[in-house]
């Protein structure tokens, strides 16, 4: 149709026109689906002059992909800003392409083959075989290629070049130690090379890859001389629980206990010389927490869900398909000690199917298989999200009532003996986290003056939250200690998102956005929905349009590859980017300072109530991490906290999480938007404590 000689004039090559010729148009620089708000057409003559009247909306017309050219030309008119001609529009880099198709493609606007292969040449220019790898890797796993042969066949040059250069080697002993070093990662995450089909011949598996490469790796971690000494270092509670829990493990009595203190009592440096000591000996120990980011501090963490494949999103009739071949339950029969922390934040469910695994591997009736295990949390901070669930709902599905909890033993770190420098501050975190805080008439507490910041005007004041937090945000390099060890934490996603926004704005860098491909699971409901689709923006997904910027923080979404360092809840800076792919330096964990690739990866929406329908986003797996939500942020201890509080905390224990994220009242600053325009109160707020929670954790 669009090349039809017939049609001269049209809505569409007014548009053309108009962003060639006129100078508004040109400095707007607009979308099709923008013009209307700042021009109007003229129905006979096909042009477009300037609007009087505003607060119109453009629409363009719907197609289905199966009206090819036409859905193509669309899909462009949709992202490309300004375009002067459908030449214009086919022009990628200097190069016009031959179709709408091919320009769609080159964009990154639909997803293919070829864009597999634009990713590893990106990733080529780096030099890194062994990461080149590691990114065909991910590519295998999460992506799905219809043609793993013909990737493996253009790169396998590329990712040789490391054992090129060993002396002596056959060519055909380099390709085996290469797709050797690609099987024992695949292993890690459950697959075999062979699977791929890459070569004819079958790759036979090293003893490292059939014991698992994670077993392999977890019997090799070297243990420093400081860690060893940690044991040394412990105060008199933290050394009564270290030593009952390795009595137990070196006499074979087995028996699953639960460390309980409030947060700055040592929990994780227990942790810390538990892991030391018993690795020292050459034995296993599984170190998991509930989430990404508390996952990151303990050495060759794991979460829950990446270690032992718990499904996110979990019902009542969910279970663990480990069976006892794999080379995981290998691994959990060699660990001598497993540890899960935060286990407060997980529902009482996956404890009990988690018990129902292990009994099942070890072939024992006993509790946990009669593995010795360590649970670990503090019930003042968060509990498990349950949606649009009533406060009993968030009780009765706790860890607290369920027939396990009494059969756990409890070892008590004193509130009294605390890591922390602020010993008033410590004080007035327990009255919060306990719910003995004193309240005023409006049922709310005070918050100290010394780390609130006043409220003048949204801008002003959020301005003054931003310069306090990030003081050097304009010049941030990929080693600031403000971007590692800084973090603004709000209570909603929403919010989240307009902190992170407002903040990589304030960046000096050049931006770089990358558009998500989204697709509905039912291919019938494309064309319907989606334009619908990109403006959705749900929490355990990228978003549709990504701003990145040089050294900018975010976070990692998704477990690309935990044995590295990748896992749902990383953080990481970035670093360079091209197309397809996104370089990016990891800032916590045993794996701080090691540059990895990103690739764009398909993710499935989750069943959340606000998403109405299913569908898969191609994108890169991160989100920018300026801010993050307070209950993403339980477990860390950090340099410098803001806190923005829009909107009062909604659940139990966020207020205590939020403020005791930070070492001391210098370290945090607050926040707090008053709740009407005549109300000018933002020195208190609501704080949510359960005192079921609390009676039946501490009876």
């Amino acid at each position: 149709m669009v090349n039809n000689p017939m049609i001269r004039k049209t809505m569409l090559t007014g548009f053309f026109y108009t962003n060639k010729t006129n100078d508004d148009a040109i400095e707007i620089n607009l979308l099709y689906k923008e013009f209307p708000e700042h021009f109007v057409c003229s129905v006979t003559e096909k042009m477009w002059s300037r609007r009087k009247l505003q607060c119109t909306i453009g629409r363009v017309v719907m197609c289905h992909p199966i009206e090819g050219e036409r859905y193509y030309l669309r899909l462009l008119l949709m992202n490309i800003r300004g375009p002067t001609s459908y030449e214009d529009i086919r022009t990628m880099n200097g190069v016009c392409c031959d179709t709408f198709r091919e320009a769609a493609e080159k964009r990154g606007l639909l997803h293919s083959d070829s864009n597999l292969i634009d990713c590893m040449s990106e990733a080529v220019s780096y030099q890194t075989p062994y990461r080149l790898r590691l990114l065909f890797f991910t590519l295998l796993v999460h992506c799905c290629p219809t043609n793993p042969k013909d990737l493996w066949e253009k790169f396998e040059d590329s990712m040789s070049e490391d054992f090129k250069i060993l002396p002596n080697l056959p060519a055909k002993d380099i390709r085996h130690k290469v797709l050797s070093h690609i099987n024992e990662i695949l292993h890690s995450m459950g697959h075999n090379v062979n699977e791929y089909k890459l070569i004819s011949e079958i790759i036979q598996t090293s003893r490292e890859a059939k014991e698992a490469r994670e077993v392999h790796f977890e019997r090799t971690i070297t243990v420093s001389d400081t860690d060893i000494l940690l044991e040394k270092r412990l105060n008199v509670e933290q050394r009564r629980a270290c030593n009952v829990i390795i009595g137990r493990i070196f006499s074979n009595r087995r028996r699953a206990f639960f460390i309980d203190g409030p947060g700055g009592t040592g929990k994780t440096f227990l942790y810390l010389a538990l892991l030391a000591t018993v690795r020292s000996k050459g034995f296993i120990v599984l170190a998991t927490t509930s989430s990404g980011v508390a996952a990151s501090i303990l050495p060759e963490g794991r979460t829950a869900h990446s270690r032992f494949k718990i499904p996110i999103d979990i019902d009542q009739n969910f279970s663990i398909n480990i069976s006892k071949q794999m080379s995981l339950a290998y691994l959990i029969r060699y660990a001598k000690l497993i540890i899960w922390d935060e286990v407060s934040m997980v529902k009482s469910k996956m404890i009990e199917v988690f018990s129902l695994l292990l009994k099942d591997i070890m072939d024992s009736h006993a509790l946990f298989g009669g593995k010795v295990i360590v649970f670990g949390g503090d019930f003042r901070q968060t509990l498990h999200v349950v949606r649009n669930e009533k406060k009993k709902d968030f009780i009765c599905e706790s860890l607290l009532y369920c027939n396990i909890w009494n059969r756990l033993e409890k070892l008590q770190l004193s509130e009294k003996i605390r890591t922390k420098t602020d010993p008033a501050f410590c004080k007035y975190l327990m009255r919060i986290g306990n719910g003995t805080e004193k309240v005023n008439c409006d049922n709310k507490i005070k918050i100290p003056d010394s780390i609130v910041i006043p409220f003048t005007s949204e801008e002003e004041s959020l301005d003054e939250l931003f310069k306090i937090t990030y003081p050097n945000v304009s010049t941030f390099f990929s080693d600031s200690s403000s971007v590692t060890s800084h973090v603004i934490l709000t209570t909603k996603n929403d919010f989240v998102d307009e902190l992170n926004d407002m903040l990589i704005a304030k960046f000096s860098f050049t931006s770089k956005t990358y558009v998500a491909i989204d697709e509905t699971v039912e291919c019938a409901d494309q064309s319907q929905f989606e334009d619908f689709l990109h403006t959705l923006n749900p929490s355990g997904l990228p978003p549709y349009k990504l701003t990145l910027k040089k050294h900018c923080p975010v976070i990692l979404l998704q477990n690309l590859n935990p044995c590295e360092g990748l896992c749902n809840g990383t953080r990481l800076t970035c670093c360079d980017f091209k197309t397809h792919i996104v370089s990016a330096k990891i800032v916590t964990s045993d794996f701080k300072g090691t540059h990895v690739f990103i690739p764009r990866i398909p993710l499935i929406s989750s069943n959340d109530e606000k998403v109405p329908i299913s569908f898969k986003r191609l994108q890169f797996p991160i989100r920018l991490c300026f801010a993050m939500t307070i209950n993403k942020a339980q477990c860390q201890i950090l340099d410098f906290i803001g806190i923005y509080l829009r909107k009062p905390v909604f659940s139990h224990g966020q207020l205590y999480v939020a403020l005791s994220r930070a070492k001391s009242s210098e370290c945090v600053r607050l926040l707090i938007r008053p709740p009407t325009s005549d109300n000018d109160d933002d020195h208190s707020t609501y704080n949510v404590v359960y005192n079921e929670v609390i009676r039946k954790a501490f009876s």
